[in-house]
């Protein structure tokens, strides 16, 4: 018998070569970088060239690259169960539930697997808030600009960034945006159908906009007197970026609910809403679900990322490196004017206003060996690991300076 005739495989780029795979979704603009294994704050190709790591996989990173204790974590998991779904009991779920509702102001948690679930989840959870309340008109959310609160349709939505919305339709209905920091455009915006304010405690993808404690505690006066609830989205601000566990704790200020992710599973995929009890009562059996979230591999490894972020001491020193980082950036933007315009943010989540185009920036920094993140605003974001070490801070701003000073010669 004949054998069959099978179509020629079609000649296929080499993971890590010089150019991309045609077989991946254009939808990103990436750096022409293939990694190959990470340690610390470290980054390496598989040429073994090392890339010092201020990206952080865009804050989520939160304990750099292959972490011991996230390994171990992982890995003992992976050897027992990887998954049962949410139709049964996860045992770590509820243990790390359990930690998160010790160490913050809730009630319930319930697991996803993204900041952009998360915030979706906090925005069911609103509205729901209402409709058991007997007022299923009040259902529309105040945003602000420049805000990022994910990708999906209702989140790109929320964030109103007109080239994330581009495209994709009539732009999913019940949010209204008022500028970032202003509260009587907040106070006007309020209506009988406005169920809850969103914001973020510092706008990363905005351009690293940190949001006044005062602008933060009258906005929470403005809630309570008109019955509102508000939300954190602390997706990238929050699990000890800004030296506390949650950037609004700086503020003294307490949410109703909150969105998290990123950093909690330290480049796990693992999100979460967080709520009190009042705020969570509407979510009940069947009104929200996620086949993968909180399952035991997730769960696992935000347990292991929570514990080492709250080991005495460990805060302490994320601040005391965002101080030594603080004070570099001020001092580049002392000797290049013509390069660095702000320094902003909060914590070791910092942000360069430069004058040049942000990507000529990043590409100027990348050539250094340097990993960093743009942002809107024309602002470079720096995302260390929040164990960084002092040295790696030093030689993190000594090669900005190499590509600060390459920039300003050709200025």
């Amino acid at each position: 018998m004949a054998e069959p005739r099978v179509a020629p495989m079609p000649v296929r780029n080499v993971p890590g070569g010089g150019s991309p795979s045609a077989a991946v979704m254009g939808t990103y603009a990436r750096q022409n970088l293939v990694f190959a294994r990470g340690q610390g704050a470290w980054l390496y190709t598989e040429a073994d060239d090392a890339y010092l790591d201020f990206a952080s996989g865009v804050a989520v990173n939160a304990l750099g690259h292959a972490h011991p204790r996230l390994i171990a974590a992982l890995t003992e998991q992976a050897g027992k169960l990887w998954h049962t779904s949410n139709l049964y009991r996860v045992a770590g779920q509820e243990a790390l539930a359990e930690r998160l509702v010790e160490v913050t102001f809730a009630d319930k948690v319930f697991f996803c697997n993204s900041g952009a679930e998360a915030c979706e989840g906090a925005i069911k959870t609103a509205r729901r808030y209402h409709y058991v309340n007997g007022a299923p008109e009040r259902w529309r959310v105040i945003t602000f600009e420049g805000a990022f609160h994910g990708r999906t349709l209702a989140t790109i939505a929320a964030g109103g960034n007109p080239k994330y919305l581009e495209g994709f339709g009539e732009p999913a209905g019940g949010f209204d945006q008022v500028p970032f920091g202003d509260i009587e455009a907040v106070h006007s915006m309020i209506c009988p159908e406005t169920a809850a304010i969103m914001i973020e405690p510092v706008q990363g993808e905005g351009g690293v906009r940190v949001a006044a404690d005062e602008f933060l505690r009258d906005v929470r006066t403005m809630c309570d007197e008109h019955g509102l609830l508000l939300i954190m989205d602390e997706v990238q601000c929050g699990v000890g970026r800004t030296g506390k566990l949650f950037a609004h704790e700086w503020s003294g200020v307490t949410p109703d609910i909150m969105a998290i992710a990123k950093g909690i599973g330290g480049g796990f995929p693992v999100g979460a809403f967080l709520a009190t009890e009042e705020a969570a009562k509407g979510m009940t059996p069947g009104t929200h679900g996620s086949t993968f979230g909180g399952n035991p591999l997730a769960t696992a490894v935000g347990a292991a990322v929570l514990d080492a972020v709250l080991e005495p001491g460990f805060l302490d020193t994320v601040t005391l490196r965002a101080n030594r980082l603080a004070q570099g950036l001020a001092q580049l933007k002392d000797e290049f004017p013509d390069i660095v315009v702000d320094v902003r943010g909060k914590g070791l989540l910092a942000g360069i206003k430069v004058a040049p185009p942000v990507g000529d920036v990043v590409k100027a920094v990348i050539a250094e060996k340097l990993l960093a993140v743009g942002a809107g605003e024309n602002v470079m974001r720096v995302l260390p690991p929040l164990n960084v070490s002092d040295a790696e801070i030093g030689e993190g701003l000594a090669r900005m300076r190499r590509a600060f000073q390459r920039l300003s010669n050709k200025s």
